[in-house]
């Protein structure tokens, strides 16, 4: 039993966090409903793991790049508008080294950000999602003694849950979503009449030195990095209000910020 012809594709984007909020809810609303496109996409996240397990990841070191960029400035210099340099060597070798260099440069140093761009991608149509199917939370409650205890078992981590109320965010609760390959929190807040979702997951060695923010599909979206774990809030609200949120957590939780 194969997916669906015209879903291959969408499963595949749902996957790497590449869809927009619209298009990601629509196909999990479909994978609902469709038992073979649901079989397909566990799979695809089964691989996906995989992949990225120890011993089958592989970083390229930093001195690659030196080398590449030394490589690339050398044969630079040798080119000049009066005289063209004698090549020794394979002719494709010559022809074709600039090219490959920069071929090379641009998935080791571009991809890391169409991956980062994919995980704002699948942040928000998380976000959306938890408001469109009415899910929005598996344990509600404005009591962190509740909600933090109630994630034990469940997740790998122990995410903060500070009650915010005084500073105008309201706990509401929270539930278990999944973010970068992983099974995360997400803690739900409220400002008036909107949501607030806070993701967390394993920084896994990764540090933000600076919060980023951003907006996305109309969404305002931040992120932070902090003992250990990836901070990411969303939320239709202003970013400035945004800003005061996530100043507000990291002061309620007494955790520092990188």
């Amino acid at each position: 039993m194969s997916a669906c012809a015209d879903k291959a594709m969408l499963l595949q984007g749902l996957v790497d966090g590449e869809l927009d909020a619209v298009n990601a809810a629509a196909c999990e609303a479909h994978l609902k409903v469709c038992d073979a496109c649901n079989t397909e996409y566990l799979r695809l996240l089964a691989l996906r793991r995989e992949l990225a397990a120890p011993g089958v990841a592989y970083a390229a070191p930093e001195r690659l790049r030196a080398n590449i960029e030394a490589m690339l400035a050398a044969e630079t210099a040798a080119e000049t508008p009066t005289r063209r340099p004698i090549r020794r060597g394979a002719p494709w070798a010559a022809g074709g080294l600039g090219g490959l260099l920069a071929a090379t440069l641009a998935v080791m140093f571009v991809v890391p950000q169409v991956t980062e761009a994919g995980v704002e991608r699948q942040l928000v149509a998380n976000h959306v999602r938890s408001l469109m199917v009415g899910h929005l939370t598996d344990v509600a409650t404005s009591n962190q003694h509740v909600v933090r205890p109630w994630f034990n078992g469940k997740v790998d981590i122990a995410p903060p849950v500070p009650e915010l109320a005084a500073e105008g965010f309201p706990l509401v609760g929270g539930r278990l979503d999944y973010v970068d390959g992983h099974v995360a929190p997400a803690i739900v807040y409220k400002r008036r009449l909107h949501t607030v979702n806070l993701f967390v997951w394993p920084a896994e060695g990764r540090v933000l030195n600076e919060a980023r923010s951003t907006r996305r599909d109309g969404y305002s979206l931040t992120e932070w990095t902090s003992g250990g774990l990836r901070f990411a809030a969303v939320s239709d609200i202003e970013p400035a209000d945004l800003q005061r949120f996530k100043a507000a957590f990291i002061n309620g939780s007494s955790a520092p910020s990188h």
